[in-house]
């Protein structure tokens, strides 16, 4: 971030080499033989043209970079990534400015702009700009593919040259990727970064890395300076793309996002083997089975070679996600799957965003008033144009923006209903268990059956309302599943009624990828919360609720509900298998009879 210069006047020379160079060409080419003078040509024809597309690729970047201004606070960069005006830029950028902001781009237009979500560890943050229904945008590159030596550019606004709009354009290569850059005395973690060589001064911050297509690889946000100057050295360091990516759906449901967990740690061992060294017990990792000197091997698909690479993998990841983790014990791995923790409280990650570092009753003496927080301000201190795009709540750097994506959620469930006849009367299943032994299943609003080779378990409504799942008073049935038929009945009742009257709070959680043979595509993710349960719904692009995730009461220990085949051969309720895991284990595999 470059907080704002003096203005001063600066001698420009125009650089003459394009000039000078094409002549001196001409001169060497003149004295050749016809066959080499041929060669030279396209030679010659080859490097213009490969110019004019640099120029056009920059061109065409250069519209999606946002020169944000923040008044006395100074003022950064960002980069547009959607047509209806959602933009990337860094924490540390939009900390001071607060929830407003003014934003330029080189079409030579000022834009109001206002906050979307926080990421005050990984240093990211979403804002939107408004005043247009369609603006240009960056297309998101896969980090991964990235190579040192490959070209790249930064575009931004150092030094907060771009008075007149226009950003500066520096080019350059990756020196270096998969870079983890320790905190240093700041809260901002960079892991699994990109290093580059191209100038990213004060001012850059939050503007796009861009590689030789102009697809965005990565946010700008560090750079290593001389101890006794702020100028830049060569050495950048660039958010990854795919860490972007990860928290993307997070931050647009304006949520304030916490970094993931293990909670455990891991050390070098003797033989160079990458092992636990301590754990907590009440994790979810150790209820899963892992344990101290236990050899960790990959972490959410990806191979951990040293520990440095288990940081860079973890520090990319979510709070809330579910990855999975293979171990090695005594020689033989084993997969498990965890439900990564926040490095974070709510509490803490309020100060984070507030701009405080000490604990909450610390940050002032009896009697003081409290220094007023641009990341929660009352809704009258807001301009008019952005009073409407805010509502504050705890946890949340802009909750409206979560009623936003539960709409668009919303919309897409809706639009998976083809068949509206009989929704209202019992839904039957029957099939077989993979295990062997036939079932049959039955729910409605006011009761659930199943049966099994085991017995018969039942859950009927025992209060007037039957849409108030909160007190519905669900139960873990049939034994061992962890509440099987609770999870169905909720996932009916979203199905029916959609999300707004389902009972209990729905909120949009964000995204998080369905791990699998065939794909790791993130999917939407819908959180209910009553007095009695808690669940997750994830419900894919064509608005099939593939997954369940269900907590009841208090407990930590969740029943899972995996579909597969939903509308395949039948209507959008019905699917071809389904399994049921509790607490990690399997409870069954269902295969249903469907008509063809």
């Amino acid at each position: 971030m470059q907080q704002p210069r003096s203005t001063h006047s600066t001698r420009k020379t125009a650089c003459s080499t394009p000039v000078i160079l094409p002549v001196m060409l001409l001169v060497v080419l003149a004295t050749q033989q016809p066959a080499r003078l041929s060669a030279a040509d396209d030679t010659f024809t080859q490097v213009l043209a490969a110019q004019q597309e640099r120029i056009r690729t920059i061109e065409t970047a250069a519209k999606t970079s946002v020169s944000i201004f923040a008044g006395s606070a100074g003022g950064g960069s960002g980069v547009l990534i959607s047509p209806n005006g959602y933009a990337l830029t860094n924490f540390h950028v939009v900390q001071p400015a607060g929830i407003a902001m003014r934003c330029g781009l080189n079409d030579g237009q000022i834009y109001d702009a206002v906050l979307v979500g926080l990421d005050p560890t990984g240093d990211l943050a979403v804002i939107k700009l408004l005043g247009k229904d369609t603006f240009p945008y960056a297309s998101i590159a896969d980090s991964d593919t990235v190579s040192v030596g490959d070209s790249c550019y930064t575009i931004g606004n150092p030094f907060l040259l771009a008075t007149d709009l226009q950003p500066s354009v520096s080019a350059g290569i990756v020196s270096g990727v998969h870079r983890y850059q320790f905190p240093a005395g700041t809260l901002l973690e960079y892991a699994d970064c990109l290093q580059v060589d191209a100038a990213i001064n004060p001012g850059n911050s939050g503007g796009g890395l861009f590689n030789a297509s102009g697809d965005l690889i990565g946010i700008n946000g560090r750079a290593s300076f001389e101890k006794r100057g702020r100028i830049n050295v060569g050495a950048g360091y660039a958010i990854s793309a795919n860490q972007v990516r990860n928290f993307l759906g997070i931050l647009k449901g304006g949520h304030l996002a916490d970094h993931a967990t293990l909670a455990a740690t891991v050390a070098t061992s003797a033989d160079g083997r990458v092992v636990v060294s301590d754990i907590l017990e009440s994790s979810d990792t150790w209820r899963k089975g892992l344990r101290i000197d236990d050899e960790i091997i990959e972490l959410a698909g990806k191979s951990v070679r040293s520990v440095n690479s288990f940081k860079n993998i973890l520090g990319t990841l979510p709070a809330g996600w579910r990855i999975p983790v293979v171990y090695r014990r005594e020689g033989r791995p084993t997969e498990i799957f965890v439900e990564l923790a926040g490095v974070h409280t709510p509490a803490m990650l309020n100060e984070l965003m507030a701009g405080r570092r000490g604990k909450p009753s610390a940050q002032n003496k009896p009697g003081d008033k409290p220094k007023p927080n641009p990341l929660a301000p009352d809704l009258k201190d807001l301009p008019e144009t952005i009073q409407k795009f805010y509502e504050r709540r705890f946890g949340y750097a802009n909750f409206f923006f979560n009623r936003v994506e539960l709409e668009r959620v919303q919309h897409t469930l809706e639009q998976r209903k083809l068949s509206l006849e009989n929704q209202e009367s019992t839904w039957r299943y029957q099939g077989r268990l993979e295990a062997g032994g036939s079932f049959e299943i039955e729910l409605n609003d006011q009761s659930a059956k199943i049966s099994l080779p085991t017995g018969i378990s039942r859950w009927e409504q025992v209060v007037a309302d039957a849409g108030l799942a909160a007190e519905a008073g669900f139960d873990a049935s049939p034994p061992g599943s962890g509440g099987m038929l609770a999870a169905l009945t909720i996932w009916r009742r979203l199905l029916l009624k959609g999300p707004e009257n389902i009972g209990g709070r729905m909120t949009y959680w964000g995204q998080q990828p369905l791990y699998s043979t065939t794909t790791n595509q993130l999917t939407d993710v819908l959180e209910l919360t009553t007095s009695n349960c808690r669940a997750r719904f994830f419900v894919d692009t064509f608005g099939n609720v593939v997954q369940v995730t269900f907590f009841l009461g208090t407990s930590s220990t969740s029943c899972d509900l995996y579909f597969k085949g939903l509308g395949e051969r039948g209507p959008y309720w019905q699917p071809t298998r389904l399994t049921v895991t509790y607490d990690g284990g399997r409870f069954a595999t269902f295969l249903f009879d469907v008509e063809s």
